[in-house]
């Protein structure tokens, strides 16, 4: 038996709204296990974390070298007038040296600076991580926003439908002279507006898929069907806000880099106080003259003390660019502390909120049901009915449920995110 007239028009109009194909590479259908794993490649966000991270790595390589063991070749061409007292009359005084160095002792110089680079380094792998984590979260919105613009879609095609069916049989009306002009003109109206908001909602279908595209990764790559996530449970208890505000603030990545940087900043400054002091240095030297005299040696091994007596004022100064840089780290670690204390709280209202908006849609789906199961009957019957307002509420309720399920998995996705355990932390990528 066929559907009634406005379901054949309502399946005809879904059928005839052609969308993006499924680009190779992508699964068909897409999840957001597997939209999510494309967060974890190299995306643009990731390899500026990364790059960073390597920069500091490698700036801890290079403050732990100054310790090591310097080897350097020296190769001199010299002409000299031999003094009158040297039994050597050669001009020719080349030589080639071969020395190893090391700095034995600097007054904690070079340990507060390696100090200083190793908690930089730190500081950067929690960037990574909380780089890795927003990038996990925006391709996570992303995939939601695409299911949210099909359900907007699904909610406005079925007004557009039901503005059609009502205009069509308002112009059959009008014929029979039923109808007055404005009624039907009031009607066109209503099914043009309709037609313009369902266009706009296929709009926001593409640039939805395209921003869920660019999130991944894959910005050629348009996503055709994707697969709903599992219903939240909302009934979980929410846990104390002075608890989740503790755990945040002690496993925040941010704020972790933030400490980070202060104990960096603080190691720096007492690296400025050490720098341009005395250094004790070893030295063993090895060479060969082209002019051997009395006082010329193959070998020799010196005890190097150096001792700087005039900076110029250079030490003053890099002791305050030292000072100010710990006051801004300071200063940023406890402002972010702040604002994470408004963050939390603002999320641990909102999942009380939406626990109670989730369960009031459940009473208006409810009642919603009810009343689509009725407009049914009475279009059966033949009776007058508005059959079609009943099922775009039904649309507009599964969109509103979806909003507020997905509203909740972001909110405690950011919460997990917060506290550091949204994914696990890579000391070894």
């Amino acid at each position: 038996m066929p559907g009634s007239p406005w379901q054949v028009c309502a399946a005809v109009l879904l059928i005839a709204t052609p969308f993006a194909v499924q680009a190779d590479g992508l699964p068909t259908p897409l999840s957001l296990d597997d939209a999510l794993a494309f967060a974890e490649r190299d995306m643009p966000t990731l390899e500026l974390a990364r790059a960073g991270r390597d920069a500091s790595t490698a700036a801890l390589a290079e403050v732990e070298a100054m310790s090591g063991l310097r080897l350097s070749a020296v190769g001199k061409l010299r002409a000299v007038r031999p003094s009158h007292v040297s039994d050597n009359r050669d001009n020719n005084d080349s030589s080639a040296k071969l020395a190893l160095r090391k700095r034995l002792y600097d007054f904690g110089y070079t340990g507060a600076l390696e100090q200083s680079a190793r908690r930089a380094d730190a500081g950067s792998e929690w960037r990574y991580l909380k780089a890795r984590q927003e990038a996990h979260l925006a391709v996570m919105r992303r995939f939601l926003d695409v299911i949210l613009a099909d359900l907007q879609f699904a909610r406005d095609n079925e007004a557009m439908a039901g503005a059609f069916i009502d205009a069509d049989r308002a112009r059959d009306r009008h014929e029979l002279g039923r109808v007055s002009d404005v009624e039907l003109l009031r009607l066109d109206a209503d099914y043009q507006n309709a037609l313009q908001t369902r266009s706009e909602s296929q709009s926001l279908q593409r640039a939805a898929r395209a921003r869920l595209a660019i999130a991944m990764g894959r910005p050629d790559e348009l996503a055709s069907e994707l697969i709903r996530p599992a219903v939240p449970d909302t009934a979980v208890p929410l846990p104390d806000y002075e608890d989740l505000l503790a755990e945040i603030l002690a496993g925040n990545p941010e704020v972790k880099a933030l400490r980070a940087e202060v104990e960096a900043a603080e190691a720096a400054v007492a690296a400025a106080r050490a720098d341009y002091g005395p250094v004790v240095s070893g030295e063993l030297a090895a060479s060969v003259h082209n002019r051997g005299t009395s006082s010329t040696h193959p070998l020799g091994a010196a005890l190097v003390l150096e001792v700087p007596l005039l900076t110029g004022g250079a030490k003053d100064a890099t002791i305050a660019a030292a000072r100010a840089e710990l006051r801004g780290s300071r200063a940023r670690l406890q402002a972010h502390e702040h604002a994470m204390r408004e963050r939390v709280l603002v999320l641990w209202q909102r999942l009380d909120h939406l626990r109670l908006r989730l369960q009031g849609l459940k009473v208006r789906g409810d009642y919603r049901e009810l009343y689509l199961d009725r407009s049914r009957a009475l279009y059966e019957l033949e009776v007058k009915t508005d059959l079609g307002d009943a099922m775009t509420e039904i649309s507009a309720l599964r969109l509103d449920e979806a909003s507020a399920e997905f509203d909740w998995m972001m909110a405690q996705a950011e919460l997990a995110a917060l506290a550091g355990r949204l994914l696990p932390r890579e000391d070894n990528e």
